[in-house]
């Protein structure tokens, strides 16, 4: 009687940890949520197993074709100067990674969220939500069509203000594979002053958040274009607000 074959073994590959520098501690006082919020006790390292390596996967099935404008999801156009947003998901190797979930959400353009938390004395837009998705294609591109966000006070310190920003979701294979980050404008005089850029270490990382005015995904007449490159490994990486 012939012996069966096992089964071939698929390799697992963990995820690699930070490059040293590129990413915000969990403790760092002058951003006073993370004082309340900063582990201290010793974490526990989520296996690196088959399991979380490769599902669950989420909402792939549910991006429509018009979830990358912002400005088109009501029946009228939102208030504010429209720009495009667009850039490549890669690894760090400059490997376009492909089929990735990226979703953003943001302030309207006089800086409210349409959330019930936001008490902050700005109008809102009844035709801006302020959320959208797309995936990656094959060469990594994502790109959307949104309004410029407002800034707005916060509650960290005395007179502070958050600088315009965009906040970006990156879902991999699996749950645990989810990266989040902002995505800033350039020229800002807040960011100086903001405690949230700024608790990234390294100055090359922290200039990583920063968008640049992209004359190639400009539309004349019509939206300022702005690129964002997020690189997920490496001494590149992009400054993220949730560590592997």
């Amino acid at each position: 009687m012939k012996q069966a074959k096992a089964a071939p073994q698929m390799e697992v590959t963990g995820y690699r940890r930070p490059f040293p520098g590129t990413q915000p501690g969990y403790l760092f006082p002058t951003y006073a949520a993370t004082v309340k919020r900063a582990p201290t006790q010793p974490l526990v390292i989520l296996p690196h197993t088959l399991s979380e390596l490769t599902g669950p996967v989420f909402g792939h099935d549910e991006v429509l074709p018009g979830d990358h404008d912002l400005t088109r999801q009501h029946k009228g156009a939102p208030i504010g100067e429209r720009i495009i947003v667009s850039g490549r998901v890669l690894d760090q190797n400059a490997r376009p990674v492909p089929h990735t979930l990226v979703e953003i959400w943001q302030a309207n353009s006089a800086g409210r969220y349409p959330h019930k938390v936001d008490q902050h004395d700005a109008p809102m837009d009844p035709n801006f939500t302020g959320a959208g998705r797309c995936l990656t294609d094959a060469e990594g591109r994502y790109r959307f069509v949104t309004i410029r966000p407002g800034e707005y006070p916060w509650g960290n310190h005395y007179n502070a203000w958050r600088p315009a920003h965009i906040h970006f979701s990156l879902f991999g294979p699996a749950f645990a594979t989810r990266l989040v980050t902002q995505m800033y404008f350039p020229g800002d005089p807040l960011l100086a002053y903001d405690p949230m850029y700024n608790c990234v270490p390294d100055e090359r990382a922290r200039q990583r958040l920063i968008s640049t005015l992209d004359w190639e995904s400009t539309m004349p007449q019509i939206a300022l274009g702005y690129r964002f490159d997020i690189i997920l490994r490496g001494a590149e990486e992009t400054p993220m607000q949730t560590k592997r």
